[in-house]
């Protein structure tokens, strides 16, 4: 398990250009390292888990420069979205904008019930620009995410679980970190699995989602069929048969 935290606490974990370099160095290199599992991001920061761009900094941009950085943006977001391992966004506080986009970009988001979630970006006389227009919609249906987006309203975990928006919703810790301990919990459920067969279930899911089913049923098949030569599959027969664990290698 692999824990991506953020840390720029004296501007709220704000996207800036330094961070969002960083984050895409390290979404990069998690791509390539075949020993990582599951990947959980989080926040170092008390009561905050992103708010979004920092518009301080983008106060001071000229306008041809916010477009690049948007673009920016949005392909480190997209990088994250396409990690092969599963990813968990482990939401302690508020999520804003681009900070919520973050989120969205994960497989699966675990939040406090304290925590406060929004597209913001129309109040700002823009739109979401890293993929929330789409993964929203996506997310937790078109005609709410609508809603969503052109009132600017910001959910707490509660109702955040009820439209769907994550998965689960605990109540805050002392620590302040109850969603991250979640998170932990449900990438150890994961961790026994075989790491092939999670590679490609993810792939068939996220391809499978933006096709017809007859063409996604092609992906699901052509994706099984990469679990069929490895070593894996072989092990687990094995332990099932000998009453064991398995002892998968990813290979």
């Amino acid at each position: 398990i692999v824990v991506l935290g953020l840390n720029r606490s004296h501007a709220k974990n704000a996207l800036s250009k330094n961070l969002v370099k960083m984050m895409s160095k390290a979404v990069d290199a998690l791509k390539s390292d075949k020993k990582v599992r599951t990947v959980v991001f989080r926040s170092e920061v008390p009561g905050i888990f992103c708010a979004g761009a920092d518009l301080k900094e983008r106060a001071k941009m000229h306008s041809s420069e916010v477009s690049s950085f948007v673009s920016r943006a949005r392909a480190t977001i997209n990088e994250l979205a396409n990690l092969p391992v599963p990813t968990i966004a482990a939401i302690d506080g508020t999520a804003l904008g681009g900070g919520l986009e973050l989120a969205l970009a994960c497989d699966i988001r675990v939040a406090a019930s304290s925590a406060k979630m929004g597209l913001v970006e129309t109040k700002l006389a823009i739109i979401p620009g890293a993929g929330g227009t789409q993964r929203l919609p996506r997310t937790i249906g078109v005609s709410l995410a609508k809603e969503l987006i052109f009132s600017a309203r910001i959910v707490d975990g509660e109702e955040a679980k009820s439209i769907g928006l994550i998965s689960h919703v605990v109540e805050q810790n002392e620590a302040g970190d109850a969603a991250y301990r979640r998170a932990l919990a449900l990438a150890r459920e994961f961790l026994p699995q075989g790491p092939v067969a999670m590679r490609v279930a993810k792939l068939a899911i996220n391809q499978g989602m933006e096709v017809d089913l007859v063409t996604g049923l092609a992906i699901e098949e052509a994706c099984y069929a990469q679990t069929i030569p490895t070593k894996d599959r072989i092990e687990g027969l094995l332990a099932f048969k000998e009453k064991r664990p398995p002892r998968y290698k990813g290979e």
